[in-house]
Order: structure tokens, then C-alpha cells, then sequence
């Protein structure tokens, strides 16, 4: 007869600390609110260097064909920052203590510092091939953030795949007006 062992948790779900007041708050609608505001954030300086960069050299330049008319990324990224928002908020509502919650939310910091990057790089720097660069890395970070996600909360995987598929957009707009500029 075979006996099973009970299962040990394993360090991600063991917490670091003991589950504080503060990080329950976090967790909550409040955390919910944070989280909107950072992308808010995010936005709003990026939102700047986009607008600089729009009111000069990018009118100026060559596009690639498949461009979309300019009225569409304000609307588009809107719905996107709010998406990224609610999927953070959902990992975060898994557990601030956790191990694996903290590298999710890391990961997804990560991207969203190269989200940040790439609009001051590609618009306010007027750099195409940094911008490529950036992109590139931001997939990359996206992916990882998709894939550490997903175990935590199907939904907020899922929440960013249309993130994704901008991204993926958006990059192949970058590389066309580094090759036509």
C-alpha cells in the first residue's frame, strides 16, 4: 500500500512576513485605485513626450503605409493603461506576502518602466532606432510578465494580451519609420 505525503508548501507561498493591515488594504480597492493612478502616471508623462514629439519631427516624417490615423492611439492606450491597471491589481489581490506575487508585479514594473522609456526615447529624443531597441525589450518584458501572471490569475493574463498585441503593432510602426526615415 503506498502512502501519500502531505504536500509542503513551497517558499512562494510561504510568507516572507505576516500578512499586514497595510498589505490587505493594498489588496483591496484601494490597491485597485494605485494602480489606475501609476498607469495614470505613466501615461501622462509619456502622453507629454508623445505630444512633443507629435507637434514636431513626427508629423514631419515618413510613415508606413498601415499607420493609423493619430485620433487612434489616445483612445487605443486608454483602454490599454486601464487593462494593465486591473490585471496588476488582480495579482496583487493574490497576496502581497507571496513570493511569486512580488516577482509578477516586479515584472510587470519592469514593462511598464520600458513602456515609459520607449515614448520618451522614440518621441522625445526623436530616436526610431532606440525606440526599436525599447520595443523589443518591452515584448520581451511583456511576454515574461504574461507568463509569470497567468499561474496567479488567468484573467489578468488574459487582460494583457490585447496590451500585447499593440505592442507588436506598435513595433512593426517603429521599425518602418526607422527604415523609411
Amino acid at each position: 500500500m503506498q502512502t501519500t505525503a502531505t504536500p509542503t508548501p513551497t517558499p512562494s507561498d510561504t510568507p516572507a512576513r505576516p500578512h499586514t493591515g497595510r498589505a490587505r488594504v493594498l489588496e483591496g480597492p484601494v490597491g485597485l485605485v494605485l494602480s489606475l493612478v501609476l498607469v495614470a502616471a505613466v501615461a501622462v508623462v509619456g502622453g507629454t513626450a508623445t505630444a512633443t514629439g507629435s507637434d514636431s519631427w513626427y508629423r514631419t516624417i515618413e510613415k508606413p503605409p498601415w499607420n493609423p490615423p493619430d485620433g487612434v492611439f489616445g483612445p487605443v492606450w486608454s483602454v490599454l493603461y486601464v487593462l494593465m491597471a486591473v490585471a496588476a491589481w488582480l495579482v496583487a489581490r493574490r497576496g502581497l506576502h507571496r513570493r511569486d506575487v512580488k516577482v509578477a508585479l516586479g515584472a510587470y514594473l519592469v514593462q511598464l518602466a520600458l513602456n515609459l522609456a520607449w515614448s520618451l526615447v522614440f518621441f522625445g529624443m526623436e530616436s526610431p532606432g532606440g525606440g526599436l531597441v525599447l520595443i523589443a525589450a518591452l515584448l520581451v518584458a511583456l511576454g515574461v510578465t504574461i507568463l509569470r501572471f497567468r499561474p496567479l490569475s488567468r484573467a489578468a493574463a488574459l487582460l494583457l494580451v490585447p496590451y500585447l498585441a499593440w505592442v507588436a503593432f506598435a513595433a512593426t510602426l517603429n521599425a518602418g519609420v526607422l527604415i523609411l526615415n
